[in-house]
């Protein structure tokens, strides 16, 4: 017969601090942007040393859960926990990613692919007039611009994220434009008239299968324009 197990890990100081800091932001008890109190008065509060104290905000900061900002005006300051936030961070740690040569940009690529279908199918669900809006000045734009416009990879980015965030999952498009921000096929393409004139009658297909909510249509109308994407980048990165 098992006993009853009635004790738990004992934290050190430092991890104490960390873990109260933690859950007060996780509970909303601190708020996204709120300042933290000075170290001192920190440190007076928690009965701690300011050397352990700043151990601790050095390992929240690290989790990206609090940042520091230096000079007269500064202090420590609650990070955004928000889905923006995860989509920055997943962005950051995938840019690392790739430029150590750890992970390479076929294998982002095909997963920003597989992620737009479901995104573009729960967008011709959940699309609201603001978003068709919004799809259609971008593609107006996007049929305005030369080639060489330094506006089309934004433009470009700002129609999947759109998209992404019609879906109405904001996991998903955290996902979807971090992805996209990575591989932005745009800084990859050899674009000319051609091209453009030929993404921009995908683009609108997207948009009018969203705008009539019909997924299958979506889905057939991404797939089309992936697929035509990939293939012009084939020779490039000897995407099949």
């Amino acid at each position: 017969m098992s006993r009853r197990a009635i004790g738990q890990k004992v934290l050190r100081p430092r991890e104490q601090v960390e873990e109260h800091i933690k859950l007060a932001i996780v509970s909303g008890e601190l708020k996204s942007g709120e300042m933290l109190p000075p170290e001192t008065e920190l440190a007076r509060q928690f009965g701690v040393s300011r050397t352990t104290l700043r151990e601790a905000l050095r390992s929240l900061v690290t989790q990206r859960l609090i940042y520091k900002v230096p000079g007269s005006r500064g202090g420590n300051f609650v990070q955004s926990v928000d889905h923006h936030s995860l989509r920055s961070d997943l962005a950051n740690s995938m840019h690392n990613l790739l430029t150590l040569g750890s992970i390479d940009f076929t294998e982002v690529a095909e997963v920003r692919q597989y992620l737009e279908v479901p995104s573009v199918r729960l967008a011709a669900k959940n699309r609201t007039e603001e978003h068709l809006t919004l799809l259609n000045e971008i593609v107006r734009r996007q049929k305005a611009a030369a080639v060489d416009d330094p506006e089309v990879p934004h433009l470009d980015a700002a129609f999947h994220s759109t998209i992404a965030e019609a879906s109405g999952n904001r996991v998903l498009a955290s996902f979807v434009s971090a992805l996209h921000q990575q591989t932005e096929p745009v800084h990859y393409l050899e674009l000319s008239k051609e091209v453009g004139r030929r993404t921009v009658l995908q683009h609108l297909a997207i948009v009018d299968a969203i705008a009539a909510q019909d997924p299958d249509a979506a889905e057939a109308a991404i797939v089309e324009h992936l697929t035509y994407l990939r293939a012009q980048l084939a020779p490039r990165f000897g995407a099949s």
